[in-house]
């Protein structure tokens, strides 16, 4: 990748920490240049958390078409592996119409799978995945995380603490290969882009982020977060599914279980996104190419003309 040099590209990303304003970007992007979304969003993937996950609006998917948003129940896990083959698709999909593909999200992961392939690891083993998550019970809220901050330390220091899905994944293939899912990694190199791309990252500064992060909280209790949440708890849904345990929903789940007052999960919800977009900033950072700028109407589509 060349940064924003590669005109002809096959793809541009636009990426950067939470509430950055890539919806608002990507949208810009794609009504001028006659563009389609493809969502890099590990919560946007579940159908029913819309409030919670800032999804698109229907009037913002109407102003530009988004793929994949609300692909798999909130039952269901979703890799990093499933995202690259179904974003794989659906770039093909718009290539072949002739329009351009504009990934934006703030998956690191995703976003890297996507770009650079995924390192070879063993398959998923179901009882090694049981056993770790029994020990997670067992031992309650962070048992693995501390195991594999002791076994892989580079892994833990990207995940959040209560991202189980991946942390049982880490110990999973630590236990199997005897080696650290990081290693693996380092090996792999993620040297060779699978395309050619533009990268920008939108960051508006860390203290006009952690505004925007606080007010979008507040904004989504106004517009119906905690009945959102109680919907999918009364349709059958279990706090402890993929897509209930992210952030906020987690915190929404146990204030609705009496397990933290109004107040104090509203709170933690900022708390949990503020350090999120944290993680997002150390992550981008290392990416290949990539360019900042301050905001959304600061992107220079003139170079993409």
């Amino acid at each position: 990748m060349d940064g924003n040099k590669e005109i002809l590209s096959d793809l541009l990303v636009i990426c950067g920490p939470t509430a950055s304003g890539k919806t608002g970007g990507a949208i810009r992007v794609c009504q001028e240049l006659g563009g389609e979304v493809v969502s890099a969003d590990a919560v946007q993937i579940y159908r029913h958390l819309d409030i919670g996950s800032a999804k698109p609006t229907a009037a913002e998917q109407a102003a530009a078409r988004h793929h994949l948003i609300d692909v798999v129940e909130p039952t269901e896990r979703y890799s990093a592996a499933r995202y690259m083959a179904d974003a794989t698709a659906a770039i093909d999909e718009i290539l072949t119409r002739g329009h351009r593909v504009v990934v934006a999200g703030g998956s690191g992961l995703y976003i890297k799978a996507l770009m650079y392939g995924l390192c070879p690891a063993p398959p998923a083993d179901l009882a090694v995945r049981a056993r770790l998550e029994a020990e997670e019970v067992a031992g309650g809220a962070g048992t693995l995380y501390a195991a594999l901050e002791r076994v892989d330390p580079p892994t833990a220091a990207r995940l959040h603490p209560a991202d189980l899905v991946r942390i049982v994944r880490g110990l999973e293939v630590y236990e199997l290969t005897g080696r650290p899912m990081s290693a693996h990694q380092a090996d792999h190199g993620f040297a060779k882009p699978r395309y050619r791309a533009v990268v920008w990252g939108i960051d508006p500064g860390r203290e006009i982020l952690t505004e925007r992060i606080d007010a979008r909280v507040h904004q989504m209790m106004e517009e119906g977060f905690v009945a959102e949440v109680a919907g999918l708890l009364e349709r059958g849904y279990s706090r402890d599914s993929p897509g209930l345990s992210c952030p906020g929903y987690r915190e929404m789940t146990a204030y609705l279980a009496g397990d933290l007052p109004m107040d104090e999960a509203i709170r933690r919800i900022q708390r949990s996104h503020r350090r999120y977009a944290r993680r997002q900033r150390t992550w981008f950072k290392k990416t290949p190419g990539l360019t900042w700028y301050g905001d959304a109407e600061a992107l220079p589509l003139s170079e993409l003309r």
